[in-house]
C-alpha cells in the first residue's frame, strides 16, 4: 500500500504570534516535504515530537500573509507503536471534549453485557444511527454531551460521542487526527481508536473513509489535543485550507473487523 497525502494552509496574521501546526505524518515517511512562507520569505520551523508521537512545527510568526505546504508519500503499514501502562489510564479519565463521567448513565443502558468487538461494533453503529453527519452544524467549543443533544456533528463530534462512552465503560480509548484517502469531501479527519485485546483499535461510526488507508497525524486525549493549527498571540484568520490524500488500491472496509493505524 503506498499513500500520498498533502496540505496546503494559507493564513492571515494579524499580530506577531507562535503558531504550532499538527499537519505531518507521524514517524518516518519515504518521501515529505514541508514549507512555511511569512510575507513571502522562507521560515523555518522547529519541529517537536510530544509524548503520543505527533510532530509538531512551530514557527514564531511576524504580521501579515503566511502560508504552509505539506506533502508526504507513505510505503507499506508499520509495525504499531509500544502501548505505555500511563496512557492507558490517562485515556480511561473524561476530558474537556469527552465527558464519560456525565455519558456513564447512557452508555450502561444501551451496551450493559458487551464487550471486545461486540462493544465496539455496537457503539460505532449506535452513534452512526443516532447522529446526523451536518458540515458546519457544530461550534468548536462543542463536547460529546452538546453532540448527543444536538444529534448532529462532524467527524470530530462522532469520535469525541464514541469515546466518551467507550470511558464510561471501562474501555480505554483516544483520538486520531488522520488523512483519510477516500474521503468525501476530502479534509483532515478524525477517528477514535479503543485499547480492545491487546491493541488500538479504530472506530469510525462516520464510516466516510476505509479504516485500513487512514495515516495517523497526531494523537490525544480529544481535539484539544491534535488541532492542526493552534495560535498563542496575535490573532491570526485561516483564508484557505486544501488536503489530499490518495492511495494506491482503494479497499472495501468490514466494520465489524478490527482494524488497527498503521
Amino acid at each position: 500500500m503506498q499513500r500520498h497525502v498533502s496540505a496546503e494552509i494559507t493564513l492571515s496574521v494579524e499580530d506577531p504570534a507562535r503558531l504550532a501546526f499538527m499537519v505531518a505524518v507521524a514517524g518516518e515517511t519515504s518521501i515529505e516535504r514541508i514549507e512555511l512562507a511569512s510575507g513571502g520569505s522562507v521560515v523555518r520551523p522547529v519541529e517537536l515530537t510530544d509524548a503520543a508521537g505527533s510532530r509538531i512545527h512551530v514557527v514564531d510568526a511576524s504580521a501579515g500573509p503566511l502560508s504552509l505546504s505539506y506533502a508526504a508519500t507513505v510505503d507499506g503499514q508499520r509495525p504499531p507503536a509500544p502501548v505505555s501502562e500511563v496512557d492507558l489510564l490517562a485515556y480511561l479519565r473524561p476530558s474537556r471534549y469527552c465527558e464519560a463521567d456525565r455519558l456513564a448513565p447512557t452508555a450502561r443502558a444501551e451496551f450493559a453485557g458487551l464487550e471486545g468487538a461486540a462493544l465496539l461494533d455496537a457503539v460505532s453503529s449506535w452513534v452512526g444511527t443516532e447522529l446526523s453527519y451536518v458540515p458546519g452544524s457544530s461550534l468548536p467549543t462543542d463536547g460529546a454531551v452538546r453532540t448527543l443533544l444536538a444529534r448532529q456533528g462532524v467527524c470530530r463530534d462522532y469520535a469525541h460521542l464514541v469515546i466518551a462512552l467507550l470511558r464510561a465503560l471501562d474501555v480505554p480509548a483516544r483520538l486520531a487526527a488522520v488523512y483519510a484517502p477516500g474521503l468525501d469531501p476530502m479534509d483532515f479527519h478524525a477517528v477514535a481508536e479503543a485499547y480492545v485485546e491487546g491493541a488500538w483499535r479504530v472506530v469510525d461510526a462516520t464510516a466516510l473513509a476505509p479504516r485500513s488507508t487512514l495515516l495517523r497525524i497526531s494523537t490525544g486525549r480529544d481535539a484539544a489535543d491534535t488541532a492542526f493549527l493552534s495560535s498563542y498571540g496575535g490573532a491570526v484568520t485561516l483564508e484557505s485550507i486544501e488536503v489530499s490524500a490518495v492511495v494506491d488500491v482503494l479497499p472495501r472496509d468490514d466494520v465489524r473487523e478490527f482494524v488497527e493505524l498503521r
